[in-house]
């Protein structure tokens, strides 16, 4: 069962829910519905939170959050819910019958994860060499690797002792064989630690994440280095922040 807020969308690109048959209305929002092919395991649910979105796993019974825009019913008076302050989110639902790569057209563009086994150095090379750009604006390409954002780049880095500004053809072998290391140890770090949270992100449990208090650079600009004790320093590249420490990083 679902309540739906203006911002969900259905396979075919309209609004999602225009895809759905009505199961019970009370008159007034928020509205209850059921999908057409309700019971079906093999239909999709695509979900893209971007800047503020989350997903919440509640009680039926608890307080609505202001900017709640899709609520799915369980069994037991649990629910997950899609609340995203900014509207920027985006959900999908896939009928059994249609590849979810054809309507959520994204994933198609998207590289290889960083924990699968074609993510390997020998791809990490191929896909940085002659990309005359550095090296933190590729990484957040996400057509050279899925899934590392502004934070964990700038982390990534760091451990691997490279400058955000260093362009991808000046990168030697050893460099990035210690960079894929390190790209995987600090995303399995950050899941341990629930992620990061510096404005309002929060798991299903709405607990925040605690990566932040121990980032290595991210956000911590002017404070020492944990590493050496050299202020952390902060500058753009490509409109997005870096910040790195010039004496753990050449």
């Amino acid at each position: 069962m679902l309540y739906l807020g203006r911002h969900a969308r259905c396979y075919n690109g309209g609004n999602l829910r225009n895809a759905l048959a009505p199961q019970d209305r009370t008159g007034s929002p928020p509205a209850v519905l059921a999908p057409h092919s309700a019971g079906s395991s093999s239909s999709t649910l695509g979900v893209h939170l971007r800047m503020t979105g989350q997903l919440l796993w509640l009680h039926r019974d608890e307080p609505l959050h202001k900017h709640t825009r899709v609520r799915l019913f369980f069994g037991d008076e649990r629910e997950l819910r899609f609340v995203d302050q900014r509207t920027f989110g985006q959900m999908w639902w896939v009928p059994p019958e249609v590849a979810p790569e054809s309507i959520i057209t994204g994933l198609g563009k998207l590289a290889v994860d960083p924990f699968s086994a074609e993510f390997s150095v020998e791809y990490l090379a191929l896909k940085l060499r002659n990309r005359r750009r550095p090296i933190k604006t590729a990484l957040l390409d996400q057509s050279v690797v899925a899934g590392l954002g502004n934070i964990y780049a700038d982390e990534a880095l760091f451990l691997s002792g490279i400058l955000p500004e260093t362009l991808c053809t000046h990168l030697q072998p050893e460099q990035i064989e210690r960079l894929r290391s390190c790209i995987i140890q600090v995303l399995k770090a950050s899941i341990e630690a629930g992620g990061t949270t510096f404005s309002n992100f929060l798991n299903v449990k709405g607990v925040n994440g605690n990566y932040g208090g121990v980032a290595w650079v991210y956000n911590r600009a002017g404070e020492p280095c944990r590493a050496c004790g050299r202020a952390i320093q902060r500058t753009r590249l490509a409109g997005r922040s870096s910040h790195y420490c010039v004496q753990c990083q050449r």
